[in-house]
């Protein structure tokens, strides 16, 4: 199985800061190892048992952590269920399986079994979002809703960030937070804690070199559940302007919104997001 860490080393040093980041989650939650076709899976588990089931992805080069200035928010209405994805810095298994396949879905399937969930909102970011739709295309009776976050997949992925962060690589850590703060839009105030978590991460990470596979109009005419895109106007990594006109042509449902002087990083979205789902934050629970 191919390595997803530079060294031994550096791999332990990113999973003793994720351990870090875990036990300062804000909500009561449990973590659960779920055997899969593709390894274990670790799952960050928030809100009452008998909530709605809310699953979360995260985007490449993160893990479930990024999900934690949200979580509070959507545990007191939800079942959440942030996915550790496979193949990332988080703490489920390395594999990475090929993306053109069935592999993902069935992973999914064998989480999601292994959770006890049959059918469920699904809020992805990126990698995560092209996840999600991916799921929802080949299960389309297992999501019901979709929220996503600057999703892969679905307008032209773009590479003029390619060069600088080349030419950023020899400064070193420097070098790295000024590629995630150009590239991935991490300049928002606040954000210096996980900018540093970040930078540790992607200084040891291997990320994955495959190009995400573009969803065909007709598989995006198959997302007949609800569904939210909140896209960044000056995403450094993915067309927002073509997301939003392919959408606008086969998903004529979706509510997609482009932000405008916001980059790749798509934060401060919780309400939008649990608005979206049918829940008003100060309402009642379903």
């Amino acid at each position: 199985m191919t390595p997803i860490y530079r060294t031994e080393a550096g791999g332990r040093q990113v999973r003793e800061r994720y351990a870090e980041l875990l036990r300062a989650w804000p909500v009561p939650n449990e973590h659960r190892r779920v055997p899969t076709r593709e390894g274990e899976t670790f799952v960050v588990v928030s809100g009452r048992e008998q909530a709605p089931p809310l699953v979360l992805l995260h985007g490449s080069g993160t893990n479930a952590a990024m999900w934690m200035g949200d979580v509070g928010t959507w545990a007191e209405h939800f079942r959440v269920y942030a996915v550790d994805v496979i193949g990332e810095p988080g703490l489920s298994a390395p594999a990475r399986p090929p993306l053109d396949t069935q592999a993902h879905a069935r992973w999914l399937d064998d989480v999601l079994a292994g959770l006890g969930v049959t059918t469920t909102a699904v809020v992805g970011a990126s990698l995560g979002g092209w996840l999600a739709i991916d799921y929802a295309t080949r299960r389309p009776g297992r999501v019901t809703n979709l929220a996503l976050l600057c999703p892969g997949g679905i307008g032209r992925q773009t590479w003029g960030w390619l060069l600088p962060a080349l030419l950023l690589k020899p400064f070193g850590r420097w070098g790295v937070r000024r590629t995630l703060r150009a590239v991935a839009g991490l300049d928002m105030a606040g954000a210096e804690d996980f900018l540093d978590g970040m930078t540790l991460t992607h200084r040891q990470f291997l990320p994955r070199r495959d190009r995400l596979p573009v969803f065909d109009d007709d598989a995006l005419r198959s997302l007949a559940m609800p569904v939210l895109v909140i896209a960044g106007e000056r995403d450094a990594m993915l067309d927002s302007r073509d997301t939003a006109r392919r959408l606008a042509g086969t998903v004529p449902h979706a509510d997609v919104r482009v932000l405008p002087g916001v980059g790749h990083s798509i934060v401060g979205q919780r309400d939008a997001v649990l608005a979206h789902l049918g829940v008003s934050h100060a309402g009642p629970r379903p």
